[in-house]
């Protein structure tokens, strides 16, 4: 068994490597995470959909192709874990909602596609809260997804179920898409990495595409997998207007060190109350980055709660209104959040959101002239490690520095002013653990499309502190 979870932790790249020199088949490796997804499941409740009799004939056929020294593809037999609200063909995507819970896509979106068609292999879909819009991962489709470092505890949302898997070695690579920070906040909570491309930078399905806060995107255990997966997926896409044409390689191969690189910090961003064992983990990040060679300096933004408040009126805009469209005959099949969620955006106003573009506009107008000094910019991706399973917010009170509040997902949740900022590349990496068990996450945040640089301080911070060893693994 102890080999068999060795096995199912393997990075993405070693496996690669591995694939190539014969030591290991995709065979076994598809076997192992099944076998370790199965295995935590009724712990965890991460999955949604499996599709192990297709995945086990996938790999069986990227195994001949190794064997037979045919040309292989940049991701060729690594297991992928697909989040439920991405499409992929032929499959289910309820969106976590009993509204939805038959629906099937004849075709599956971009940032997926790109994937299987460089060789991953999807083996499951993961479980996301209904309508993906919650910072916690429960519904009445699912049930409650639990953190795997301490289930008393969310994985973090929306691409909750993801983070699980790829915690617990049930999946070498996930799909995520981010918001709000859907993709960074299960990182921090799961102790994995994901990343928030620029807007622009990775396609968008029909429809979500037009939303500058919304992105599509990878998550991995290694800031070196997650830029394996990003250099497949990014670029102009023809279905999607909002892609870019600058096609941009990130590195994936560590720095030797820091030296030169100037980063600003800063531990509350003028909006958030941070709980102390975040702030200590925060504090540890940034010494080693200042190990490392790294100029440090912290920095006022000039920010103030009004960021929250600009985030939250976009959403009721977007997200909200469109679930109200069948919300009086369908409220009653709905989970208590999505019914509270539409019942605040019915009351938001034009107002509000041309004012949400008002203080969009402000943010940027202190964070871009102030970039012009720094190659980037750290702060934490959550003010407390995560919420309780079953958070609901204005129901469930999130605990902060031993007192309980009552607070909103965007409250909490360090990450959509980055969705506001949309240009702006986010790494969210792992930087340590609180004291109840659950791990920590810093934001490496840069210039607008300036990705390398986000990913080059992200590989010389793992670098110096591997976060995938043996001792930091989820016990369950």
């Amino acid at each position: 068994m102890t080999d068999l979870v060795a096995l199912a932790y393997l990075s993405g790249a070693e496996a690669l490597g591995r694939f190539r020199d014969g030591s290991l088949s995709p065979i076994d490796l598809m076997e192992a995470v099944i076998a370790r997804a199965e295995a935590v499941e009724p712990t965890v409740n991460a999955i949604a959909e499996r599709y192990y009799d297709a995945a086990r004939a996938a790999a069986a056929a990227a195994d001949a192709l190794y064997r037979s020294g045919g040309a292989t593809r940049p991701l060729e037999g690594l297991p992928l874990a697909v989040k439920e609200a991405d499409k992929l063909a032929g499959t289910r995507r309820p969106n976590g909602s009993l509204l939805h819970k038959d629906r099937v896509d004849q075709r599956s979106a971009p940032v997926v596609e790109r994937l299987v068609d460089a060789g991953a292999i999807p083996h499951m879909k993961t479980t996301v809260p209904e309508f993906c819009i919650l910072g916690a991962t429960h519904s009445r489709l699912y049930g409650v997804t639990r953190n795997p470092w301490n289930p008393a505890f969310g994985p973090g949302g929306s691409s909750g179920g993801s983070g699980v898997v790829l915690a617990t070695g049930g999946a070498t690579l996930a799909t995520g898409s981010d918001i709000g920070g859907s993709i960074r906040i299960p990182a921090s909570a799961c102790g994995v990495v994901g990343y928030k491309a620029p807007y622009g930078r990775n396609p968008a399905p029909r429809g979500s595409n037009l939303d500058t806060y919304g992105h599509y995107g990878v998550m991995a255990r290694t800031v070196a997998d997650v830029a394996i997966m990003q250099n497949v997926v990014s670029g102009r896409h023809p279905e999607d207007i909002a892609t870019v044409a600058e096609t941009v390689v990130v590195p994936t191969a560590a720095p030797d060190g820091l030296k030169g690189r100037r980063i600003a910090y800063s531990m509350d961003l003028g909006a958030y109350e941070v709980d102390e064992g975040v702030r200590a983990a925060t504090l540890d990040a940034l010494s080693l980055l200042r190990d490392l060679g790294a100029t440090l300096e912290e920095v006022d933004l000039g920010w103030t709660t009004d960021i929250i408040r600009a985030a939250e009126k976009h959403f009721a805009h977007g997200w909200g209104n469109t679930m109200a469209a069948n919300f009086a005959a369908d409220r009653a099949l709905m989970t208590d959040y999505a019914v509270d969620y539409v019942e605040m955006a019915l009351k938001a106003t034009v107002a509000d959101y041309h004012a949400s573009k008002r203080t969009e506009s402000m943010m940027y107008a202190s964070f871009g002239p102030l970039m012009e000094r720094f190659d980037a910019f750290v702060c934490p991706t959550l003010s407390v490690p995560s919420v309780a399973a079953d958070f609901v917010p204005g129901r469930v009170p999130v605990v902060v520095n031993g007192t309980e509040r009552m607070l909103t997902d965007d409250e909490w949740g360090m990450t959509s002013p980055f969705n506001t900022l949309s240009r702006c590349p986010v790494l969210a990496v792992p930087s340590g653990f609180h004291p109840n068990g659950v791990p920590t996450g810093i934001q490496i945040v840069g210039r607008t499309f300036d990705d390398v640089s986000v990913f080059e301080i992200g590989l010389a911070f793992e670098a110096a502190r591997p976060w995938l060893q043996p001792d930091r693994r989820p016990l369950v």
